[in-house]
C-alpha cells in the first residue's frame, strides 16, 4: 500500500504535517478528510529502490535529516513494543505515532508497508542501506530466524548508543584543543598582517641594514597582507589534494599505515580499531550471526585496509579449521590481551562476552588516552603560541636596538 505524505489545514485553520497510508491519492484525500482536516498538498514517497538504484528512499523536502540518535532511540521502543507482546505491524505503527521526524516517520511508515505486503523486517530495511548498516541488518536477520527479535534490536539499541557514546566523548575532548588553535591561528594572522605592518613602516626611512629575522617578518607580512588569497588557494588546493590522494588505494594504504605506526598516535588508533572490532563481533555473535559472516562483515566498518585484509585473511584460515585467536596472533596490529581474551573465549564457548568486557576495557582506556593526549596539547599550543610571538617581538626590537647603538 502505498504511503502519502501530506499538508492539510485543521478547522481552526493551523498547516499540519503528517502521513497516511491509501490505496490512492483519492484515498489518501478521504482519509485526511474523515480527520476532520482539509488537504492541501498530497505526495507519494516513492522508493529509490524502483526509481534509482536502491539506495534507500527518495524523499519530498521534508527539511530535517535523521540523526542516528533517533534510530537508537526508535530501536530501543520498537525492542520494548516486541517485548511487550505487541505484533510487529502494531509495534511499527506505534513507532510512527512516536516519531516526530517526519522523514523518518516516513521512512517507518515505508518499512511498515513492506512488512504488510508479506516481506520480512530484513527485506523491508535493506530498502534503506543508508540509514540501516549492515550489521543492523544482518543483527535483524538472525534475530527473526531465532525468533528473538526484540532481544536483537535492544541489543542493537545498546550497541549504537555506546557507539555514539564513545564517539561524542572523544569528539569533546578535541573541540576545545581545535578552538584554541583556530583562534590562535586567527590572532596570529591578524597580528602579522595588520599590526606588524604599522610598525615596520619605521625602518622603511632609514638606509640601515635590516637583521634576517626582521627582514623575513616584513616579507612574510607582505605576502599575507597582499596575496592572502593566493596563501588561501593553496591551502584549499592541498586539502583537495589529500582528499584525492585518500580516495587512491596507494594514498589510502599509506595513510592507514600511518595511523597505526604513527608515534604518540599508533597506539589510540590500535585500540580505537580493537574496541569497535571487539564490540560489533560481540554484538553479531550475541545476535547469531555466525562467525564468518560476522568477519565480513566486521572488516568493513574499521576503516582502514590493513586491519580489513588480516579479517579477511583470518575469515579464510577459519574456514580451514583454524582458530580465531590462533590467526589473529600472527598480526601486529592486534594487541596480545586482545588475542588472549578471545582464545579464553574460545575456550570457555563464551566468545562474544569476552569480546563484550574487551571492548569495554578498551573504550575505558580510549577515553583516558584522549584525555591524556589534549591536556598535553594545550601547553604545547601556548608554548608555540609563545614561541611565535617572541619571535615577532625580537623581529621588531632588534633594528631598533641596532638604530639606538648607532647613535650612541
Amino acid at each position: 500500500m502505498p504511503v502519502y505524505e501530506y499538508t492539510a489545514l485543521n478547522p481552526a485553520g493551523k498547516k499540519l504535517k503528517g502521513i497516511v497510508n491509501a490505496d490512492s491519492r483519492t484515498a489518501a484525500r478521504q482519509q485526511i478528510r474523515q480527520a476532520g482536516n482539509y488537504p492541501v498538498d498530497i505526495k507519494e514517497t516513492v522508493p529509490r529502490a524502483k526509481a534509482g538504484r536502491g539506495k534507500g528512499f527518495q524523499l519530498p523536502q521534508l527539511g530535517k535529516r535523521i540523526k542516528q540518535q533517533e534510530v537508537h532511540l526508535a530501536t530501543r521502543q520498537l525492542a520494548t513494543l516486541l517485548g511487550a507482546g505487541i505484533p510487529l505491524v502494531p509495534s511499527l505503527n506505534g513507532l510512527i505515532e512516536q516519531t516526530t521526524n517526519p522523514a523518518f516517520r516516513t521512512i517507518i511508515a515505508q518499512i511498515k508497508d513492506g512488512v504488510n505486503e508479506g516481506n520480512s523486517l530484513t527485506a523491508a530495511l535493506s530498502e534503506h542501506p543508508r540509514l540501516f548498516s549492515r550489521i543492523y541488518i544482518n543483527m535483524v536477520q538472525a534475530g527473526e530466524a531465532s525468533g528473538s527479535l526484540d532481544v536483537v534490536l535492544e541489543r542493537l539499541a545498546e550497541f549504537g548508543e555506546n557507539q555514539q557514546a564513545l564517539k561524542s566523548r572523544i569528539t569533546a575532548a578535541l573541540i576545545y584543543p581545535i578552538f584554541m588553535a583556530l583562534v590562535g591561528i586567527g590572532v596570529l594572522f591578524m597580528l602579522i598582517t595588520f599590526i606588524v605592518p604599522s610598525i615596520t613602516k619605521v625602518f622603511e626611512g632609514t638606509r640601515q641594514a635590516l637583521p634576517l629575522p626582521t627582514i623575513f617578518l616584513i616579507n612574510l607580512s607582505n605576502l599575507l597582507a597582499n596575496y592572502w588569497w593566493l596563501v588561501l588557494l593553496l591551502i584549499i588546493g592541498i586539502v583537495f589534494g589529500v582528499r584525492y590522494a585518500l580516495n587512491r588505494p596507494t594514498g589510502r594504504r599509506f595513510w592507514d599505515r600511518m595511523k597505526l605506526t604513527l608515534p604518540g598516535l599508533s597506539d589510540v588508533n590500535i585500540k580505537i580499531a580493537s574496541a569497535r572490532f571487539s564490540r560489533t563481533l560481540s554484538s553479531l555473535l550475541h545476535a547469531g550471526v555466525p562467525l564468518f559472516t560476522s568477519l565480513g562483515i566486521v572488516k568493513n566498518i574499521l576503516n582502514n585496509t590493513l586491519l580489513a585484509e588480516v579479517i579477511e585473511d583470518a575469515a579464510i584460515e577459519l574456514e580451514k579449521g583454524k582458530s580465531l585467536s590462533h590467526i589473529l596472533r600472527g598480526s601486529k596490529w592486534f594487541t596480545p590481551m586482545l588475542v588472549q581474551m578471545i582464545a579464553v573465549g574460545e575456550q570457555s564457548g563464551a566468545l562474544e562476552k569476552m569480546l563484550d568486557k574487551a571492548a569495554t576495557s578498551y573504550e575505558k582506556e580510549i577515553e583516558a588516552k584522549i584525555l591524556a593526549l589534549t591536556s598535553m596539547i594545550e601547553p604545547v599550543m601556548i608554548l608555540t603560541m609563545g614561541l611565535v610571538v617572541a619571535f615577532i617581538v625580537i623581529s621588531i626590537l632588534l633594528p631598533i636596538f641596532e638604530m639606538n647603538q648607532l647613535i650612541r
